[in-house]
């Protein structure tokens, strides 16, 4: 599977805290290793998908073909809203 990032991901990616963002690159390296790995929560989520990053965090992504398209990440409240 590939990846790819949207501008508005970037964007949301830098805001976050320094320790977060390490923890999604972690998130991400596992991700590219196997994506069916328990504890990244990998999912559809209606037309969208779901990556766990961390208790706190989640990034959605749309996928087509063989590629998703991360277009945002953050706290996990925002994420419940987004997808509501």
């Amino acid at each position: 599977m590939n990846s790819r990032t949207t501008q508005s991901f970037r964007e949301a990616f830098r805001a976050l805290p320094p320790d977060v963002r390490e923890r999604a690159r972690q998130a991400y390296r596992l991700w590219r290793e196997n994506p069916q790995l328990p504890g990244l929560r990998f999912k559809r989520v209606g037309d969208q998908v779901s990556v766990r990053i961390g208790r706190q965090y989640r990034a959605l992504g749309i996928l087509q073909g063989d590629t998703v398209y991360w277009y945002w990440i953050g706290k996990h409240d925002e994420y419940d809203r987004l997808i509501g």
